[in-house]
């Protein structure tokens, strides 16, 4: 992929650029495998390749420079902003969107955050597209005081752009925090349907979503092979956001309980569930660790997809003395998922995959299979 912000040295996130994609992927590759050769023979299956360009569904930009020139980016060593709205990694949908949400700024009086001078108003600019090229548009803004002027000015966005839900999340604090635990809904929708595979998966502001959605797809498809051979008649679903894994799992034979601590996210997949008649699938609200120590009954397979941080000694400790038979895991981070291994010595890893949801970086996601014995 060419980029004529890293060629001028403005963007440099994504450090692999300059190595073909094939020598990315092999040392990618060589990585994961190293990380986990230690743990049990594992059988890796061939690597599942990303777009070069346009892969991403998600882009999530900086504020900065004025009202009636805003920069829409990222923040440079001076930690003043650097305009990328060219950036070939977002969809073109998401190309063809972000001139105008610069444009918007103007009319809309939002005054960009200064983080050298700590003032301002408008910090992000964050922006989803679905596979069917609808927006989720969320502006963070540090008060409620740009809230009227954004819905001022709603409508005559709306016509320019398909936007399905728009929202402004509250993030006061001067520090490197991307949003704000408030968020306030401007559209009648409140989510951004999702098609993945045959599922219609429903993204609220703030649930987490893989931001490459073929890559996705695929991560969910290998998931439910793995799952429908091991044949498991009650399955857990940790972690599970907005439902992707559980729902694609899901039969009428086979029971699914999903667990995750975003209460919106929990609700996105119960209606998800209900529009597929998927009546055998439960979804609780709450912390995955906790639930599985307080439960008494035992299921057949868990799915774990957990943040980078992995899932820790008390659930993998749980999962070592459960008697669980499969556990599929998801992981972003090999070494935090290595890690988690070695204290899972029952659980021994029979086939895992690298899926390069991120091509550019050193990146990863892993998708393994573990089985008692």
């Amino acid at each position: 992929m060419d980029c004529s912000y890293f060629a001028a040295g403005v963007c440099r996130s994504c450090a692999w650029l300059e190595d073909p994609y094939d020598v990315q992927l092999a040392r990618k590759q060589e990585r994961v495998s190293r990380a986990l050769a230690a743990t049990a023979p594992v059988q890796w299956e061939d690597p599942v390749r990303s777009a070069e360009s346009g892969f991403r569904n998600k882009a999530k930009m900086v504020v900065a420079g004025a009202v009636e020139s805003p920069t829409l980016g990222i923040l440079g060593p001076d930690g003043r902003g650097v305009d990328l709205l060219g950036c070939g990694l977002h969809s073109r949908g998401l190309q063809r969107a972000l001139p105008v949400l610069s444009r918007f700024v103007t009319p809309a009086r939002l005054t960009p955050y200064s983080v050298p001078q700590r003032r301002g108003e408008l910090k992000h600019v964050i922006l989803t597209e679905s596979p069917h090229g609808e927006l989720m548009v969320r502006w963070v803004l540090r008060s409620t005081d740009g809230l009227g002027r954004i819905r001022k000015h709603l409508p005559s966005l709306a016509a320019e752009l398909p936007v399905a839900v728009a929202s402004v999340n509250l993030q006061p604090e001067h520090k490197a925090v991307l949003e704000g635990p408030e968020e306030i809904v401007l559209t009648d929708r409140e989510a951004l349907t999702m098609r993945i595979n045959d599922i219609d998966l429903h993204l609220r502001p703030q649930s987490f979503f893989q931001t490459n959605t073929e890559v996705a797809a695929a991560l969910y498809r290998h998931a439910r092979s793995l799952v429908d051979e091991a044949s498991p008649a009650r399955v857990w679903d940790l972690y599970c956001g907005v439902g992707g894994f559980g729902l694609h799992v899901a039969r009428t034979d086979r029971s699914v309980v999903g667990v995750e601590s975003s209460a919106r996210a929990v609700e996105s997949a119960a209606a998800s569930a209900a529009a597929l008649g998927l009546d055998g699938t439960t979804w609780v609200a709450t912390d995955a660790t906790a639930y599985a120590l307080a439960a008494e009954d035992i299921p057949d397979l868990v799915i774990v997809n957990p943040p980078r941080r992995g899932i820790g000694a008390r659930l993998a400790g749980w999962l070592e003395a459960s008697g669980v038979r499969h556990v599929v895991y998801s992981s972003c981070n090999v070494d935090s998922l290595a890690r988690d291994l070695a204290a899972m010595p029952s659980l021994r890893p029979v086939s895992a995959r690298l899926l390069d949801m991120f091509p550019h970086t050193p990146h990863h996601e892993v998708l393994v299979l573990l089985q008692r014995g």
